[in-house]
Formats: structure tokens, C-alpha cells, sequence
């Protein structure tokens, strides 16, 4: 091509101006020479481009995603929520090694991940996790392995709400054991319910995240009536004065989002009774930020409550089981409630629902003997990963989309809309 150029040039130009040879041979040679040098300098310049717009390019689309990455979730502070942790007979059997010890884990290791993608992760102990010293056992008298606590650590709870209804189904010692076994936990954040003595008790527990500070209480609003308070400090039982005391102390000392976790409500039921709704509105007009529920055993609905002041609060009257080995499928069935934070506003900006399921096997004879020991193959799982196999496998009369559908109707029957969502959706939030 630049051949051809010149040719042309070179005929242009002895058509237009007299044949003197000298001069045309001069200006040849210049405008030979100025063409070469024009040349030169612009493949040096598209050779200079070409080796650096892809690294200029590169490297801007790898600044811009790394920030947009970290500025997505600079101001949000997500809480995932987990239910009730149950160690029945059939739970302690399955974790239990051949040289004595206990491994919870690899029931429930499919939701480390999802635990670690969130800030802060409630967990309900529902047992006494006193160890062998006061006997290993499930329903009706609970009393698990210490590794039960260390292995809801491991999974990633790393705020605990340990107070029950079981919490006196030993006595002060086991409650001390527990309370022992709970400080030896990885990376908690805060483990309240059960106390050694009325010092802890009274005290309030906080924890920062992202430079937020927030108070953590936790209750329950009955004890069984074969396992009552031994004394007055064991366990945090939920009375208004109680209640308002540490809520106006997690002010006083500069708490700006508090989380109560409260057991109450009919087992079994998915109906919010008329005290718990009435306790909720309490805990609204006293300033709490976010309301876990749990000891139904089942879903429940979620609410907006606004205090006295005006502020709004949310309410999660159940949010059912997590890992156990109840009969009926809606204590199978339940999910993980998913809240973000602004930690600017302090206020909710996100509310979702990421369902899971409880799984284990045994056979139609079994079911019908009620042969709760002969339950194997326990492990939880997202429901977006069950299939009706794993189901009648189960001996559950039921299908996924039913119970997507019952999950979907409990939870916003309060005129909310949360919605149910894949582990996709959340890891891409």
C-alpha cells in the first residue's frame, strides 16, 4: 500500500510541473523522505496505543468492580437468623464417633458459607449443653455433648440466644457447663439467656459491627413445669420491668440498634397468640430494632410494628426450626430471615427469606411404630436443593411447591411482603 502511494504521487507530480530534472529529483527525494518519516511515526503511535489500551482497559474494569464490590456492601450490615438448634436422641446418635467424641458438623456443614456471608448470624440454643457430668439426653429432660455448642459456632453463629424453656431441665451446674462450654466457641459475638450469677443476669451484652454499636437481649417467656427456676438468675425470664431496664440501659451506654430475642407462643401453632403480640408492642414502644421469635417450633408471620416514639420495628413472631428431628412438616420446613441494615440510617432497607429443609430418613413401619431412634441420614438443606425422593423418603405427605406455598402465606399473612429467595439471590446481593 505504500508502494502504490507513492507511485501515484510520483505520476501526480511529473504530469503538473516542467521536466527539469534536478528539482523534480529534489523534491522527490523530500517528499520520499517526509512520507517515510510520517509513516514511521504513525505505526509508532498505533503500535504505542494498541500496547497500551488493553492494559488501560483492564486495569479500569478492575478498579471500578473492585469498588463497585466494596462500595455495595460498605454501608450494609446483613443478619441472617437461624431457629431453634435441637439435640434429640437421634442427633446425638448420628454426631456421636467411634472413640467417644461428638461431630454436629457435617449435619449442617452445607451452611457455613451462607452463615459467612452474613455480618451477624442469631442462632437459638434450645438445650442444656452441659456434657456427660449431668447425662446425655434428648427429649424430654435435654442435655447435649459440649461439642454441640463448639459445632454452632463452627457453622457460624456468632450471636446466641441460650435461654429456654429447657434451660433448669438439669440444674445451676449443667447451666454453668453450658455457659462454659459456649466461652469456648469460636468467634461469638455475644451468648445470652443462661447466667452464672445475677451479675450476668442484669448485665447488658453488646457487640460493634462497622462501627455500629448494638445491644443483644434474649428471653424466654416460660419455663416447663417439670423443669422450674432454681433461682432467680439462671435463666433470663421475660418480665415488662426486666425488659425495660436493660432496653433504656442499652441506650444509656450509646447502643444504636438493639435485637431482643424472645421465646414464647404455642408450639406447634402457626397463629401469633394475643401475649405475643402484646409483648411485641411493648418491646416496640420501649426502642427495639429488630424482634426474633422462636419456640413454636414453626413459621409464624412477620410484622412492622411502630412505638410509641414512632420508630418502627420488626417483629418475627417464629422463625420455626433449624436442626432437629420433629414429626411434623412444618417443623421441617422453615427458613432463614434475611435483614440488612443501612449503617448510616440505622434503618431496615432489606427483608428477605431463604427457605431450608430438615431432613432424615426411616421407613413406613418405623413412622408408624413412632421408632424415633431409627432415624438416619440427618442432614439440612436449602429447600431449593430437596426433591420429592428425599421427601416420601421422610414419610412426609407433602411436596416442595406445598411448602413453599404454606412458607410464603405464614410469612407475610401480616401484610408484609418478603420474599422467598435462592442462595443465589443472596450470595449476589
Amino acid at each position: 500500500m505504500e508502494e502504490k502511494v507513492k507511485l501515484d504521487m510520483d505520476d501526480s507530480w511529473n504530469a503538473a510541473v516542467d521536466r527539469k530534472p534536478l528539482p523534480v529529483k529534489k523534491n522527490r527525494k523530500k517528499l520520499i523522505l517526509a512520507l517515510v518519516v510520517a509513516i514511521v511515526l504513525v505505526g509508532f503511535g498505533a503500535a504505542f496505543i494498541l500496547h497500551k489500551k488493553p492494559a488501560l482497559k483492564t486495569a479500569g474494569k478492575t478498579n471500578n468492580t473492585s469498588k463497585v464490590i466494596a462500595d455495595k456492601h460498605a454501608n450494609r450490615i446483613r443478619v441472617l437468623m437461624a431457629g431453634d438448634f435441637i439435640a434429640h436422641d437421634s442427633i446425638n446418635s448420628q454426631a456421636k464417633q467411634a472413640n467417644g467424641t461428638y461431630d454436629y458438623l457435617p449435619m449442617i456443614k452445607d451452611f457455613t458459607p451462607i452463615f459467612s456471608a452474613a455480618d451477624i448470624r442469631f442462632c437459638h440454643d434450645a438445650n442444656l449443653n452441659g456434657g456427660a457430668a449431668f447425662t446425655i439426653a434428648g427429649y424430654p429432660k435435654f442435655n447435649s455433648p459440649t461439642e454441640f455448642a463448639r459445632d454452632m459456632g463452627k457453622v457460624g453463629c456468632n450471636i446466641v440466644a441460650t435461654g429456654s424453656n429447657h434451660s433448669f431441665d438439669r440444674n445451676q451446674a449443667a447451666i454453668d457447663a453450658s455457659i462454659d462450654a459456649w466461652e469456648q466457641s469460636p468467634n461469638t459475638l455475644a451468648v445470652v439467656g443462661q447466667n452464672h450469677d445475677q451479675a450476668a443476669h442484669d448485665a447488658v451484652n453488646y457487640f460493634s459491627v462497622k462501627g455500629v454499636k448494638f445491644a443483644f437481649l434474649a428471653y424466654t417467656t416460660y419455663l416447663n413445669t417439670d423443669a422450674p427456676a432454681q433461682n432467680g438468675y439462671g435463666v433470663n425470664v421475660f418480665s415488662q420491668d426486666y425488659a425495660a431496664k436493660q432496653i433504656k440501659t442499652a441506650k444509656d451506654n450509646g447502643a444504636k440498634i438493639i435485637i431482643t430475642s424472645i421465646r414464647w407462643g404455642t408450639e406447634y401453632s402457626a397463629d401469633v397468640s394475643a401475649s405475643q403480640k402484646t409483648t411485641a408492642q411493648f418491646l416496640a414502644d420501649q426502642g427495639v430494632d429488630l424482634i426474633i421469635g422462636h419456640g413454636s417450633h414453626v413459621l409464624e408471620p412477620a410484622a412492622q410494628l411502630t412505638g410509641a416514639g414512632g420508630k418502627k420495628s420488626l417483629v418475627w413472631y417464629s422463625i420455626g426450626n433449624f436442626l432437629n428431628t420433629q414429626e411434623p412438616a412444618e417443623t421441617l420446613f422453615n427458613g432463614l430471615p434475611v435483614v440488612d441494615f443501612d449503617k448510616d440510617t440505622l434503618e431496615i432497607t432489606n427483608m428477605q427469606f431463604l427457605p431450608i429443609y430438615q431432613h432424615y430418613e426411616w421407613t413406613a413401619a418405623q413412622a408408624k411404630a413412632d421408632d424415633i431412634a431409627a432415624r438416619t441420614n440427618i442432614h439440612m438443606y436449602l429447600l431449593e436443593n430437596a426433591t420429592q425422593a428425599m421427601i416420601d423418603s421422610q414419610q412426609l405427605k407433602t411436596t416442595v411447591q406445598a411448602q413453599k406455598d404454606r412458607i410464603m402465606n405464614t410469612l407475610n399473612s401480616d401484610g408484609l411482603t418478603i420474599p422467598l429467595i435462592t442462595s443465589k439471590t443472596y450470595y449476589e446481593e
